[in-house]
C-alpha cells in the first residue's frame, strides 16, 4: 500500500481558508460528516506539478491532502477536492478547495467601528441607527 498522496506546506504562515460559495461545489460537500468546502492560495514555484499530482491521485481513485502547520505549530490535514492555479508576477499562485469538518472552521469576522461608520454615510438608504 503507498503512502496517501499529499502536498505539504513547508515554509510561510498557515493558509487562509475562505468560504467558497460556488454552485459547483455542492456536490462535494456530501458524506456522512457534516463539512464545508473553503479555498486557500498558497504561492509556490511549481503550480501545473502539484495540480497533475491532485488530478493523478483522483485519477487513481485516491484522495489527496493538505498539510499544512496552524498557528499553534500543531500539524493539520485537510482533504483536497479541486485544485487550479495561475501565473503571477512572482510564480505560481496554487488554488486548493478543500473541506473542513464543521470543528476545524472558525469565523473570523474582521468589522470594526470604522465599518459601522461607513454604514452609516452611505445615505438615505442604508438604516440611520441614530434615530433608533
Amino acid at each position: 500500500m503507498s503512502d496517501p498522496a499529499k502536498i505539504t506546506i513547508i515554509e510561510g504562515p498557515p493558509p487562509t481558508f475562505e468560504a467558497a460559495t460556488e454552485a459547483w461545489l455542492l456536490g462535494l460537500t456530501e458524506g456522512l460528516t457534516l463539512s464545508h468546502v473553503a479555498v486557500c492560495r498558497v504561492r509556490t514555484a511549481n503550480g501545473p506539478t502539484l495540480v497533475e499530482r491532485c488530478y493523478r491521485a483522483w485519477r487513481d481513485g485516491q484522495s489527496i491532502s493538505l498539510e499544512y502547520r496552524a498557528e499553534d505549530d500543531s500539524p493539520h490535514q485537510a482533504p483536497i477536492v479541486a485544485a487550479r492555479w495561475s501565473e503571477v508576477p512572482d510564480g505560481h499562485v496554487l488554488l486548493l478547495w478543500v473541506r473542513l469538518e464543521e470543528s476545524d472552521i472558525e469565523v473570523d469576522l474582521d468589522f470594526g467601528p470604522e465599518d459601522l461608520d461607513d454604514e452609516l454615510d452611505d445615505g438615505p438608504e442604508g438604516p440611520d441607527l441614530a434615530d433608533r
